[in-house]
């Protein structure tokens, strides 16, 4: 569905450019549900962003490119960086963070759901069947039609991210980026979000890709996650594999300090702080915080390596099995 090529991106400031998306590459499967995550700041939201193809200053890809590609009803379809905008909300669609930022407020929202549905997929249809088809699919996803008639601040934070959400799936793409959505959400909201996304993706089949800096709720719902660090990924895998026996070391941290049932010992956070991407340690971006770095590790970038089938990681302490691309 998705090919990422040794994508690299930044952003200009006035102190220079910041390398925010650093050397990333791999693939994202038909029809899973793909997690990343990672501290905030380590440039999963760029990443999003550049996988969209929302490139516009300051933002810029160095180098690299991403490649959609499926089918839809029979009818293939294509795109690359720089283009793939062509394809939005027919074949990838974007659920950003904030909803509240994202919907125009001085619009009802059956006028914004009307301005997202290109002329061409309505047909012959009149503005008000194709409002009857919006009220048809909000109802699916257990909204009341009466939204459509409301403004963006008339309604709850959880009712405006699921106006986003139905915005987004209306058209039923094949890919869907998901940048947060359970931020500032309080958890019963948060569970109806992810039922909802997790409902869509199996009903039409299509590839969620959910950023979220919440570990839990990538143990919940993806099949497959990618672990940031400083803007690369340092692990990638199955979930449940990845949490049973995480490779690399930031990635054992990190599921370490979650809060398991029952369980009373004492979780211990990652001591320090993720470095400044404006000026990043040589090697391996992780060695000042980690317990087993030794000199190799100060000096030389480890390569994101398959270490066993469908285990990928960036780190000295592991050795490459030959295979294939992450």
């Amino acid at each position: 569905m998705l090919k990422i090529e040794n994508l690299c991106a930044s952003y200009h400031t006035i102190d220079g450019q910041v390398h925010v998306v650093k050397d990333v590459h791999f693939d994202i499967f038909d029809n899973e549900v793909f997690g990343i995550a990672g501290e905030s700041g380590c440039g999963k939201t760029t990443l999003l962003r550049v996988l969209y193809d929302i490139i516009a200053y300051p933002l810029q890809i160095d180098s690299g490119r991403v490649v959609l590609s499926g089918e839809k009803k029979g009818q293939p379809f294509h795109a690359e960086t720089g283009n793939i905008r062509k394809a939005w909300w027919k074949h990838v669609s974007y659920v950003p963070q904030a909803a509240q930022s994202v919907l125009n407020p001085i619009m009802k929202l059956k006028e914004q759901f009307l301005d997202s549905i290109p002329l061409s997929d309505r047909g012959e249809e009149s503005k008000e069947q194709t409002l009857a088809r919006v009220q048809a699919y909000l109802e699916e996803l257990s909204l009341s039609p009466d939204v459509l008639e409301a403004y963006p601040f008339q309604l709850s934070g959880g009712m405006r991210q699921r106006a986003i959400i139905a915005l987004a799936t209306f058209m039923a793409p094949s890919l869907i980026l998901a940048d947060e959505p359970t931020t500032a959400l309080d958890v019963v909201v948060q569970r109806g979000i992810l039922m909802m996304l997790t409902r869509l993706q199996k009903q039409y089949r299509n590839t969620l890709v959910i950023v979220s800096h919440d570990m839990g709720v990538h143990y919940q719902i993806t099949d497959r996650i990618g672990i940031m660090y400083s803007g690369s990924f340092v692990e990638l895998g199955p979930t449940a594999e990845l949490f049973a026996e995480p490779l690399h070391p930031y990635s054992r941290m990190l599921i370490s300090a979650l809060p398991v049932v029952g369980d009373k010992s004492q979780r211990v956070g990652i001591p320090g702080r993720p470095p400044s991407l404006k000026d990043p340690p040589p090697g391996c971006r992780f060695a000042p915080r980690c317990p087993q770095a030794f000199e190799r590790c100060t000096q030389e970038v480890p390569r994101f390596i398959q270490v066993r089938p469908g285990r990928f990681a960036a780190c000295h302490l592991l050795k490459e099995e030959v295979g294939a691309h992450a």
